[in-house]
C-alpha cells in the first residue's frame, strides 16, 4: 500500500503525517508513507484544501484531521 500525505508543511499537515505513521506502525499495516510538500505535485490530485490522505493514488480524505480510529478504518478497508 502506498500512502501519501499531501500538505505544504502546516501544523495540520504535520499532525496528519504523524497520526498516519502511528496507525500504520501500531496496526502492522504493510505500507509506505510519504509526505508530499511540492505544491505542483499536490495540485495534480485536485484537492481544494489540505491536508489530504491519498492511498494507492486515491484521495480518501482532505481538509481536516481525522481521528486515529478513522485513519485505521480507511486503511484497513
Amino acid at each position: 500500500m502506498e500512502i501519501k500525505i499531501l500538505g505544504t508543511g502546516c501544523p495540520n499537515c504535520k499532525t496528519l503525517d504523524k497520526l498516519t505513521r502511528e496507525v500504520v506502525e501500531k496496526n502492522g499495516i504493510d505500507a509506505t508513507v510519504t509526505k508530499v510538500e511540492d505544491i505542483l505535485e499536490i495540485i495534480k490530485y485536485g484537492i481544494l484544501s489540505m491536508p489530504a490522505l491519498v492511498v494507492d493514488g486515491k484521495v480518501l480524505l482532505s481538509g481536516r484531521i481525522p481521528s486515529s480510529e478513522e485513519i485505521k478504518n480507511l486503511l484497513i478497508k
